[in-house]
């Protein structure tokens, strides 16, 4: 899957995963100058929509937890 800007759409895992492969292959030091810079770039990409999924996660569990207590707080109230 594509998003509007047409990068490809990869889980929080493939990416992951993807982004230590190309770690594993420049740190191995055998890889010509513009196989490591294309390798490079694409981590980059990588390690930004790793960044970006995480910050969606931790907006997602502080709402999360704002519900929840709200919810306790209504429970609260309620048994006074």
């Amino acid at each position: 899957m594509t998003t509007e800007t047409g990068q490809e759409e990869l889980s929080f895992g493939s990416a992951l995963a993807e982004l230590e492969q190309i770690v594993r292959a420049l740190e191995s030091g055998q890889l010509e100058l513009e196989d490591g810079l294309a390798r490079y770039e694409r981590g980059v990409m990588l390690l930004r929509a790793c960044q970006e999924k995480l910050a969606q996660a931790k907006q997602r569990v502080t709402m999360l937890i704002g519900e929840l207590e709200s919810e306790e707080c209504v429970t609260d109230a309620g048994e006074r």
